[in-house]
């Protein structure tokens, strides 16, 4: 019996470095059932069974901290890191030995004591959130806010860091992600899409976008949706689609990868381009080697990567012209009177019309990004003693209206929209603008690759394109950096040039924007 309470897999005839590794593997195990509760819970488990079912996943939560950080695992840490033949453990042992050791020291670096009062903290800023954001009153959430800042200010000291405080929030979702990267990469950003995001606005001639909003069944959207996930490549003997409130992809194993989705009757868009979005998470994890299960390396490499993947599905393949010249007949089937007349250039133009709005997850390709650095600047502000929380209702309708030319007339759809904070998840949101600068960096790679691109998303041929992105990107999992993997694939530092490209390429012709002089 390990200190756990569970049958442990490790053996005194075997060497430590295969006990280590069936160490680990055992907290994978747990892991996974954590995962399939989440994933139940999240989609239809009897509301009046998930009391006992939060019990359930506590206790099992436990059991795997307390397996991150006990004495077994600090005599893993200390004997495989420090013995004279470091260099001759496979280079798999090595990574997933890096990992725990920097799990085994966030966690070991803050009080029991503490954490579980800033979990209790945490639980009742999430229900405030709530309250505030139906009642669209800041100030209910300001108190827990506040503290959930101090407390992470407490655990960023505890941790150390290197320049910015936050950097070690950032470090925690994308491994060496930097204030200094992030600062000079959104600067250029922000300005050039603010500069295309005003010609845009002064266009002639935008997309209609009423037909877009009609009746359709969500009957005929759950077949639609199989329908195009079978032809992306999607294996139903390796997932199944689902739905949800808040969509995601939950890996449960490397054969077990789910997508969940959530329709709109009268927004076909939301379920489609949401299960596209998720297919890419959903394909990423099941690429990533065979050699890596059961271990913590045989998962995406940081929330960044993982966000070009289903960004570069979603966005770049899904809202691709060509992809509609195959599909948008079939799509015409599953609700003809809806399509009736409008041809597939009309078509386009719409799903791509830039409309700046409130709410960041129904945001446009073009101002979406912008939505994402206006929530970094107030962060890492906060982070760094620049920001009063009581400035930030204000502050936000301020970049609301400097970026995208609106202003929130309410909480609700401003500071108070995005549940993020309530959980505790700082450092996160850089992540959703990474992802578009990712997968416009990789595009360009990859279009140079693959100089019939066009002709194989207009053919459905989508093998090339899903074994580029297999080899290149998914197979690693974790076993690289998430900044080495985009120098190697890519041969240059993170580069906005290319997102910034691709979307003035783009938006160019759908407006017939005169190029800038």
């Amino acid at each position: 019996m390990n200190q756990t309470g569970g049958v442990s897999l490790v053996q005194t005839n075997r060497s430590t470095e295969e006990n280590f590794l069936l160490y680990i593997r055992e907290m994978t195990h747990l892991q996974e059932v954590l995962n399939l509760l989440f994933w139940d819970t999240r989609t239809g488990a009897p509301k009046n069974g998930l009391e006992l079912r939060a019990e359930a996943v506590g206790t099992i939560s436990a059991k795997k901290f307390a397996m991150s950080i006990s004495t077994e695992m600090k005599a893993f840490i200390d004997e495989l890191t420090q013995c004279n033949n470091f260099q001759e453990l496979s280079p798999i042992t090595r990574k997933a030995l890096e990992h725990a050791k920097k799990e085994y020291e966030l966690h070991t670096k803050i009080p029991m004591e503490e954490y579980k009062e800033y979990v209790i903290v945490r639980e009742n800023a999430s229900k405030a959130w709530e309250v505030a954001k139906k009642e669209s009153d800041y100030s209910i959430f300001q108190p827990h806010l506040e503290k959930l800042v101090t407390y992470n200010k407490r655990f960023i000291t505890y941790w150390g860091y290197q320049g910015n405080p936050y950097n070690a929030l950032l470090d925690l979702q994308n491994p060496g992600m930097t204030v200094d990267i992030l600062d000079r990469v959104f600067a250029t950003l922000k300005k050039k899409l603010i500069s295309l995001l005003n010609r845009v606005k002064e266009a002639k001639g935008k997309p209609t976008t009423t037909f877009l909003f009609e009746r359709f069944s969500i009957a005929k959207q759950r077949d639609l949706n199989r329908y195009l996930l079978k032809e992306l490549g999607y294996d139903f003997d390796r997932g199944r689609l689902d739905e949800t409130v808040h969509p995601f992809a939950m890996e449960l194993n490397r054969n077990d990868v789910r997508i969940t989705t959530r329709y709109d009757e009268f927004d076909f868009k939301s379920g489609l381009f949401g299960t596209i979005h998720e297919f890419g998470h959903a394909l990423y994890e099941l690429n990533i080697s065979d050699e890596l299960i059961g271990t913590p390396l045989c998962n995406g490499t940081s929330a960044g990567i993982h966000e070009s993947q289903s960004l570069f599905w979603e966005k770049m393949i899904g809202l691709n012209k060509n992809f509609w010249k195959r599909f948008y007949p079939a799509l015409k089937q599953y609700n003809p009177d809806q399509f009736n007349g409008v041809e597939i250039d009309e078509f386009y133009r719409a799903i791509n019309s830039v409309q700046p709005s409130f709410i960041r997850v129904e945001a446009d390709e073009l101002t979406y990004p912008l939505h994402v650095i206006l929530r970094y600047e107030i962060e890492k502000g906060l982070f760094n003693n620049e920001i009063e929380l009581s400035d930030l209702p204000d502050l936000w309708n301020q970049k609301m209206e400097e970026y995208l030319g609106i202003t929130p007339d309410n909480h609700e759809k401003g500071v108070l929209q995005d549940m993020h904070w309530s959980a505790g998840m700082f450092g996160l949101f850089p992540s959703y603008a990474l992802g578009y600068l990712y997968a416009a960096q990789f595009r360009s790679v990859m279009l140079k690759d693959l100089i019939e691109f066009d002709h194989f998303v207009e053919n459905a041929n989508f093998i090339p394109i899903r074994e580029w992105l297999a080899q290149t990107i998914h197979v690693h999992g974790k076993m690289k950096e998430p900044n080495d993997l985009l120098l190697e694939v890519t041969g240059e530092e993170l580069n906005p040039d290319h997102l910034i490209a691709y979307l003035e390429q783009k938006y160019g012709e759908i407006y017939n924007l005169e190029s800038e002089s």
